[in-house]
């Protein structure tokens, strides 16, 4: 890390919620490096979009290559992405078995040895129903041991807080929705049919803030919402 201070490190997926988290721990903490990681998913686009949020952040943005150790799951193209809500039952071929304990190990290694440092991951209620470990459930024990052993601070600041909300306050701070990507698909646009982006089209009408998405089919989500 060439010897610069090291604050918190923001796992940083390119998507609505990590990026609103770290637009809001910029705003007060200058030492702040953004952790994206490869780990094999069927496209690269949000690591690509989580390299621009970054750059619009002035971060320094670290991608950790992890292919190969995760299996068993839609999103690293072993099976067709299912469409509809989060709550269909169908949305389990999403769950990725152990992906977010690799991710927080990770942080963790990269954040040990620097004093107060911690580590922020953007789960939040919309994940809970098919994500076990987006639940406080996981992440409350998870946080003591991490502090226990490494002195290192596990924050989740949207464990409680809905998708709507977490758009009201990434719009009133600028966040730049227009670069993040959720879609599974990985396309030249959002699908629209997909359960990220149902969840993106209702985060953004519930909220009342304008949806700067791009949509292949904009109205699905409307049919099924």
């Amino acid at each position: 890390m060439g010897g610069r201070v090291l604050s918190a490190v923001v796992l940083l997926s390119g998507g609505l919620d990590s990026s609103t988290a770290l637009g809001l721990l910029v705003r007060t903490d200058p030492e702040v490096t953004a952790l994206s990681i490869d780990y094999g998913q069927r496209h690269v686009r949000e690591v690509e979009a989580a390299e621009q949020v970054a750059s619009h952040y002035g971060v320094p943005h670290r991608v950790i290559d992890l292919t190969g150790l995760l299996t068993g799951s839609a999103l690293l193209g072993e099976v067709e992405v299912p469409e509809g809500r989060y709550d269909d039952e169908s949305m389990s071929a999403t769950v990725v078995p152990g992906r977010n304990l690799l991710f927080i190990a990770t942080a963790v290694a990269y954040a040990a040895g620097h004093e107060m440092a911690e580590v922020v991951i953007a789960v939040h209620p919309g994940d809970h129903p098919i994500y076990p470990d987006c639940r406080p459930e996981f992440h409350g024990p998870l946080a003591e041991a991490v502090r226990a052993a490494y002195g290192v601070t596990l924050r989740t600041p949207f464990v409680y807080m809905p998708k709507d909300r977490i758009v009201v306050a990434g719009a009133a701070i600028g966040v730049p929705y227009d670069l993040t990507w959720s879609c599974y698909q990985g396309g030249e646009v959002h699908c629209g049919r997909c359960g990220t982006c149902v969840e993106r089209i209702e985060a953004f009408m519930l909220a009342g803030v304008p949806d700067p998405t791009t949509y292949a089919d904009p109205d699905y989500a409307r049919s099924v919402l």
